[in-house]
């Protein structure tokens, strides 16, 4: 959900606005909010919501489209393409593994803590028990 201030919607100072609009479009598509076919805002309706420039907006929409997961449909908008979600969690799933994954692994090699000990600590640290999965 996006925050609010008096009914409109709210992006914060510290980020570029319209990379913030790509980043929750990307958010919403990855999570199923947009599905694929669906229409997206425009960037006049995107304008409106948050209070913002309409080229603003559509610099936003603009880097999804670069990124090959909208596309424009002439006369009647844009549009989450098909295979979009997949590529999107494919993408978060290899810079989570880049990020996160391969520092926790080295860490736990230097410590000396091999791969079956690693992941017991990742259960208990998650609260997951015996064979049930992440």
């Amino acid at each position: 959900m996006v925050p609010t201030a008096w009914g409109v919607a709210v992006l914060d100072g510290g980020t570029p606005l319209f990379t913030q609009i790509a980043e929750r479009l990307a958010d919403e598509i990855a999570d199923g909010s947009l599905a694929e076919g669906e229409r997206v805002p425009s960037s006049n309706e995107m304008a409106a919501f948050y209070r913002i420039n309409p080229a603003t907006a559509a610099k936003g929409l603009n880097v999804l489209i670069d990124d090959g997961l909208l596309e424009k449909r002439r006369g009647i908008g844009m549009f989450v393409v098909a295979g979009a979600r997949e590529r999107l969690l494919a993408d978060r799933r290899r810079d989570f593994a880049e990020r996160f994954v391969q520092p926790l692994v080295a860490e736990a090699q230097r410590l000396g803590i091999d791969a079956e000990s690693l992941v017991e600590l990742v259960r208990e640290t998650s609260g997951v028990q015996g064979g049930v999965s992440l």
